[in-house]
């Protein structure tokens, strides 16, 4: 069974009734799911999440979405990797990669997608919709094929040509739109007022969101039970940001860890920074950005979870790090080199970030901290081509000979 007890506004505080819904109708506040903690605190235990599934479905209990209805495509659990390569590079003893990017569609969105499209199929749907920045649509399409729904999703035309396969191989229909991502989640809006779609970010947005806890559930388990120091973590709309740190907080509510003294540390590309730029300027206002940056799966110049990254970051003692354009780049060739890991332009944008955070001396070298990787590099490979720089020979044992000793 699931818990939820109803829908409240993160700004004034009314309840709503669980029904597809994102927005309060007094304030324009966004809504977020509540739960009944004391009888979660009462089902759940250690050992009851160990004999569940390999999957983010072993916390069902801290899900929205009734058991018998979970769309389970093996999303979750991923590896927590221990980063030793990267670690003595960059003077940290206890760094940790969690690699999101083995995921069904090789992106964290997997997560999310499959709690929203059990949720709509619970709620009669028979469309699955989404604007997207690129992961988000293949992870919708991909569901919405396993769950027999119709799919349809819109995205800023100018995309890397992997997201849209990985969207197009599952038979979604595709919208490319001449605009930002934040222009097209406007159109997608008005879609939504007026067709009965599920769109994931959007009427399904509050039960979407709660599918980022379990990267914190899981981190916490695979440590044994216990809050890393510091979570760094790439920053698009703010909502994975908060709900990691929520997750960490659900386990303290419920017994199930001791404490969580996690700093949280939100990663955001040069090109568009406004949750990182309104920290640095010591502002609760999140000014919206034009985005301009190589980062497209960050690129959401309007954040609707801003203002909320901005009191995690407060309420957990915690920092915001830009990473520098031409630095992106240079994090995705260091994770490959060092943990073999091949990671898309957001975990280049962590990888930069946390290099930053420990020149800074923010976080120290015996702390255990974890970077968030949440997409496959196979998804942005054209970024990277500048390293493809092959050797050509004949087919002959002299020549490989003499090339080799040339180099």
């Amino acid at each position: 069974m699931s818990y939820v007890t109803c829908l409240r506004c993160r700004g004034c505080g009314r309840e709503y009734p669980v029904e597809p819904l994102n927005a309060c109708d007094f304030c324009f506040g966004p809504l977020e799911v509540e739960y009944d903690y004391d009888s979660i605190t009462r089902a759940v235990s250690r050992e009851r999440i160990a004999e569940g599934p390999p999957t983010m479905w072993r916390y069902q209990d801290f899900l929205p979405v009734d058991a018998d209805m979970a769309l389970d495509m093996g999303t979750g659990f991923t590896p927590l990797i221990r980063a030793e390569n990267l670690g003595r590079k960059l003077g940290l003893e206890n760094l940790y990669i969690k690699n999101d990017s083995v995921n069904p569609t090789f992106s964290f969105k997997d997560r999310v997608v499959s709690v929203a499209s059990a949720k709509a199929l619970e709620f009669e749907f028979d469309t699955l919709a989404c604007a997207s920045t690129g992961n988000l649509m293949g992870s919708v399409a991909a569901h919405g094929a396993k769950a027999s729904m119709n799919t349809l999703v819109l995205y800023p035309a100018n995309l890397e040509k992997g997201k849209i396969l990985g969207a197009a191989i599952y038979g979604a229909t595709l919208v490319a739109v001449d605009g930002t991502y934040d222009q097209v989640n406007r159109l997608c809006s008005e879609l939504a007022d007026n067709h009965r779609w599920a769109f994931v970010n959007v009427n399904m947005r509050p039960f979407y969101a709660e599918g980022s806890k379990t990267l914190g559930y899981e981190v916490a388990e695979q440590l044994g039970w216990l809050a890393p120091d510091h979570c760094v973590v790439p920053g698009a709309s703010g909502a994975l940001f908060t709900k990691i740190h929520k997750g960490l907080k659900d386990l303290v509510q419920t017994g199930l860890i001791d404490s969580a003294d996690t700093k949280m540390h939100i990663a955001q590309a040069e090109g568009c920074s406004p949750i990182a730029q309104a920290f640095n300027d010591g502002s609760k206002e999140v000014r919206p950005v034009i985005p301009d940056t190589l980062a497209k799966s960050l690129a959401i110049g309007n954040p609707a979870d801003g203002p909320y990254a901005l009191r995690t970051i407060a309420e957990s003692d915690g920092s915001a790090v830009i990473a520098m354009e031409d630095e992106i780049v240079e994090g995705i060739q260091l994770l490959a080199q060092t943990e073999g890991i091949f990671t898309e332009t957001a975990g280049g944008v962590v990888i930069s970030g946390l290099r930053r955070l420990v020149n800074q001396g923010v976080i120290k070298p015996d702390e255990v901290t974890v970077a968030y990787i949440t997409g496959n590099g196979l998804k942005t490979q054209e970024v990277v081509e500048s390293v493809v720089n092959p050797v050509h020979i004949s087919p002959s044992y002299d020549a490989f000979e003499e090339a080799m000793a040339g180099r």
